[in-house]
């Protein structure tokens, strides 16, 4: 017999409440009532955006037409030149947006006091596989390249996302690596990622439900997005790690998908690179978009900026 996992009370507060709700599953909702529904959940369980000098949106070419971005920043000018942040938010490539991360790319760029530019690639089904890689990979070589609709001049480049984002973070860096940027991506931050396949894994057996991010919705994004297994731009567990950037990954405890994140920082161990690990304990997948209801997610998002900070004072 297995102890029960660890769960903090403020998140088994939320959990409980989240059990109470009289609802479709995600999985059971038309996509439109999907996305509406993370919107919303967002909203309610995620803390209010930070009034920041600069929140301007933006848009640049893609390989399908423009896309959509937002920059934050916490000052209106920039002196010299800085490290840019670009954000993929999560949603398993099918139901997040700007506005369902709105919230939490203000909080980084507050915190961590540099510019963050948002994504909105395209989303699955419409766009399936690899259609969103193709717009972040696009929008990073585009803030790289400091445009002038930027108005910041890009000393290098950090990737960061959540969930799909996290994956997108990973992969835009191996295409980087491959064939680079303006500037190089200076540190990478892949947050609760599904970087392999995490069908069979111990903690998908163990958090397929109850635990906020489910296996049903698994499938669902999975079925969805349509990501090809043997594509290291679907899974990028199977890429290249001799070249990856330093790297700050990041995974719950209690996630169906924990065990995808765990495999990549010892890949990067492997590999001999720079890797800091970060599990934070006794919470789900979306901690970060759950700092109003879970309030002691915030210290953990703190905990993350401030690796991220460590990391760019200490470079290799």
């Amino acid at each position: 017999m297995t102890d029960a996992p660890f769960i903090r009370p403020d998140m088994k507060a939320f959990l409980d409440m989240m059990a109470q709700v009289n609802g479709p599953k995600l999985a059971d909702m038309t996509l439109d009532a999907a996305r509406q529904s993370y919107v919303a959940m967002h909203g309610i369980a995620d803390r209010p955006a930070r009034a920041l000098p600069v929140i301007r949106d933006l848009v640049c070419p893609g390989p399908n037409g423009d896309i959509a971005l937002r920059l934050y920043d916490a000052r209106e000018t920039r002196d010299g030149p800085t490290p840019v942040i670009t954000f993929y938010h999560g949603g398993g490539f099918v139901i997040g947006d700007l506005a369902t991360h709105h919230a939490l790319c203000s909080e980084i760029a507050a915190l961590i006091d540099l510019p963050l530019v948002a994504v909105d690639y395209a989303r699955a089904p419409e766009a399936p596989f690899p259609a969103a890689i193709l717009d972040c990979e696009a929008a990073t070589r585009w803030v790289a390249s400091s445009p002038a609709e930027l108005g910041r001049e890009a000393s290098g480049i950090i990737t960061i996302g959540d969930s799909a984002g996290g994956n997108a973070t990973v992969v835009v860096g191996q295409l980087l690596g491959a064939n680079p940027a303006a500037v190089p991506v200076v540190l990478q931050v892949p947050i609760f990622p599904l970087v392999a396949d995490a069908n069979g894994s111990a903690s998908m057996a163990a958090f397929a439900d109850g635990f906020l991010l489910t296996a049903d919705t698994m499938a669902f994004f999975d079925a969805a997005y349509a990501a090809d297994r043997a594509d290291p731009c679907g899974f990028p567990i199977l890429g290249d790690h001799a070249t990856a950037p330093p790297t700050i990954v990041v995974t719950a405890s209690l996630d169906p998908i924990r065990d995808s994140g765990r495999a990549y920082a010892k890949a990067l161990v492997d590999a001999g690179r720079d890797c800091v690990f970060l599990e934070m304990r006794g919470v789900t997948h979306s901690f970060t978009n759950l700092r109003q209801m879970v309030p002691s997610t915030q210290k953990d998002l703190e905990r993350i900026i401030a690796a991220m900070q460590f990391m760019l004072e200490n470079p290799a």
